[in-house]
Order: structure tokens, then C-alpha cells, then sequence
């Protein structure tokens, strides 16, 4: 069977995007279908448009909203490349700054110039997302002076809001309760800090692990590797999503294991000189088990509010001089801001790029009852 798919970038992320009434009419056949289109499992996902790396074996599932003041419901799929599952718990900051540009495109919301605003429910974490997207001539405007770390060329720019983004898959902001806890790996006790806005992340400090927390993705030893993901299953276990035996098959995507260290200087995946002094921190994030080539966004969002809370590994890391955060990662520097107000914190705002790449038909290996089909029938 043929289904309509749109293949876009978003950010550092390439995914692809499917309107919810061409998906199956049962969801429980979802992960199969999105299985089946992607070609997993298969390390090299040969047989379908996966792209054999977990930053581009992603899906948004797309409608317009129901709900008052919405205007778009997205759902965020990771695809396991080598194993028969499908993540729902989280969502991915990246592909979430290619929903806007794709509602405008696919005519699910006005195209209103120079600015559309967006405004999305992100249905895996429950929160609210307020895409900015430029508009030119009735169409998402693609071309612009703006570049992004970990992306070639420039772009237009879109700007994201994650607001009130506390507690997006656990509901509490510190899952544990606690700023701090001690973890007992097969290495020793680990301090780390589970924090959940925009998405789950363990903390670790960098020198804890016999890091600098200035290594570039091919410099992580499949045992430095495998001990990460040990602390990562025992913080999963800690946040109730599977016990640590189970957490690397059953949560691989929550909590996102991720290295913090004191600003420092480094050279970054295009042979760019970082310096400290332009930075407030460098941080290294895990995605399904193997470096991150660059910086999740919901990675950066929660990053950046752990910086503003007391008594966490960031808070004794992290020197905020401003609203500004700049994250030093393998492939650049993110800077995010912060909009406090009353002197709290209401949304931590960035930048991305996105684009369409294509737009087509993909085709199934079976056949599945699908929404669109149901509708037609009614109808």
C-alpha cells in the first residue's frame, strides 16, 4: 500500500512527517507501520527511509487540533534502528521546529505574512510549543541568513517556545524528588541530577566519569559507552519506566544520559577552535545509546532550566550571568533564552532551521486498515 509521506529537516534531525488519517485505523498496528516505513529493525535500515542513525530514524505524526487556542496536535515517534520497537515517551526538539513550517505547507493552518505562529500540543509530553515561522508569498520562507551548528548553508529562522515545560513525561520536575541523587554503578556511586522540562535527562559531571566533557562523538569507547548507559538504565529505573535490567530495550530514549563540564576550550566536529570565554558550559548527550552529533533541543531546553535550579549538578556547574545560556556541543555553541517573569521562568526560547526535502508516497511491505480509508467510506 501507498502512503502520503513528507520527508523533512528540522534542526539537526531529519524525519519523517505523516498526517494522522493516513496512519492506521488501529493503534496498536502504529508501531508496526512506522516499523514497516522506516525498515527497522536493520542497522542500515536498507529497506525503508530510515537513515541507519538515531537523529534521522524519527516521525511526526501530525492533525489539526480539536483543542481551544491550538492549532496543531503532534506526536513524536523514535524509531529503534536495530531493535523491533517504537518510543512514545518523549519528544524531539529538532524535529518539533519542522511541525510549524509543515502545517503552513500542508494547508492545516493560514499562512499569515511576514510571521505564522503556530501553536502546538505536543501530545507525547502534554505541553505547548509556540513555533514563529517566517512567510513569504503564501509559503514558509526557506532561504535565509541564519545558520545553525551541525547544519551545512543557512536558512530562514523559526523560533520555538517551550512553555511551562516542567514535568513533560514523569510530571515532576525533579522525578526522584530529589535536585541530587547517588547512583551505585559497577564503577563506584555516581552523583547525578534527573531533571524533566521539555524532556527526562540524567546529569552526570564530566570529571565523575573520568571525562573532560569536551570529547567529540568518536572519542567515546564502547566501554565508556557501556557505563553510561549503565548510570542512564539506573536513572530509568528511578524515574519508573523500566527497571535497569530492561531499561536499554524497554526506555532507550528516557531519560537522555547527558555529560556536564565547566566551560573549556575544544575543537569541534568541523575542525572549529570553541573558546571558554564563549561559552557558559559544554555538554555531551547520549541518543539511543551512541554520541549525539550535536545538541538535542529538548536536551538544551532542560539543560538550560537545570542551570536556574538550586542544589543540581548544573546550578553548581553552570555560571548564568544573563538570560542568554550558551552550550558548548560536538559541533558548536546553542545559545537559548530564558523569559522570566515575576522571576519565574515561563519559556526557554531557540532557533532552528528546517526544510522540506521531499514529498511523496511510501510503500508498505503489508496491508493495514488505515483513518483516511475510514473516513472515505463514511463519507
Amino acid at each position: 500500500m501507498r502512503v502520503p509521506v513528507v520527508v523533512m529537516r528540522g534542526g539537526t534531525s531529519k524525519g519523517v512527517f505523516l498526517k494522522e488519517e493516513n496512519m492506521p485505523s488501529d493503534r496498536l498496528d502504529w508501531d508496526e507501520f512506522l516499523l514497516d516505513i522506516m525498515g527497522s529493525p536493520d542497522s542500515r535500515q536498507i529497506d525503508g527511509l530510515g537513515g541507519a542513525n538515531s537523529l534521522t530514524s524519527k516521525v511526526a505524526i501530525i492533525k489539526k487540533s480539536d483543542i481551544q487556542d491550538i492549532d496543531i496536535d503532534y506526536t513524536f515517534a523514535q524509531v529503534s534502528i536495530e531493535n523491533q520497537l517504537v518510543d512514545f515517551k518523549g519528544n524531539c526538539g529538532n524535529i518539533s521546529s519542522a511541525v510549524g513550517p509543515y502545517a503552513i505547507e500542508q494547508g492545516l493552518v493560514p499562512a499569515v505574512e511576514p510571521i505564522t505562529t503556530v501553536r502546538i500540543f505536543n501530545t507525547n509530553t502534554q505541553k505547548v510549543i509556540i513555533a514563529e515561522v517566517e512567510v513569504e508569498n503564501g509559503h514558509v520562507k526557506t532561504e535565509g541568513l541564519y545558520s545553525i551548528p551541525g547544519v551545512p548553508g543557512t536558512g530562514s529562522p523559526i523560533y520555538l517556545s517551550f512553555t511551562n515545560a516542567e514535568g513533560a513525561v514523569t510530571g515532576k520536575l525533579f522525578p526522584t524528588g530529589n535536585p541530587t541523587d547517588v547512583v551505585h554503578s559497577s564503577k563506584g556511586p555516581i552523583n547525578v541530577s534527573i531533571v524533566d522540562v521539555a524532556n527526562p535527562l540524567v546529569f552526570v559531571n564530566a570529571q565523575d566519569i573520568g571525562l573532560k566533557g569536551t570529547e567529540l562523538p568518536h572519542e567515546f569507547t564502547q566501554e565508556k559507552l557501556k557505563e553510561l548507559e549503565e548510570i542512564r538504565a539506573m536513572a530509568a529505573e528511578m524515574c519508573q519506566f523500566a527497571s535497569k535490567e530492561e531499561a536499554t530495550r524497554k526506555s532507550p530514549a528516557v531519560p537522555k544520559m547527558t555529560i556536564i563540564a565547566a566551560p573549556r576550550d575544544y575543537i569541534d566536529v568541523t575542525g572549529m577552535e570553541r573558546k571558554a570565554e564563549d561559552m557558559d558550559c559544554t555538554i555531551r548527550m547520549m541518543s539511543m545509546q551512541k554520541p549525539h552529533q550535536a545538541l538535542a533541543i529538548t536536551g538544551a531546553i532542560c539543560t538550560t532550566a537545570g542551570a536556574f535550579l538550586k542544589d543540581t549538578i548544573l546550578s553548581d556547574l553552570v555560571n548564568v550571568k544573563q538570560e542568554v545560556v550558551r552550550l558548548g556541543h560536538p559541533a558548536g555553541i546553542m545559545e537559548t533564552k530564558v523569559d522570566i517573569i515575576a522571576g519565574n521562568m515561563t519559556a526557554i526560547k531557540v532557533v532552528r532551521t528546517a526544510r522540506i526535502i521531499l514529498e511523496g508516497y511510501v510503500y508498505t511491505k503489508k496491508n493495514y486498515q488505515f483513518i483516511s480509508a475510514m473516513n472515505y467510506k463514511l463519507a
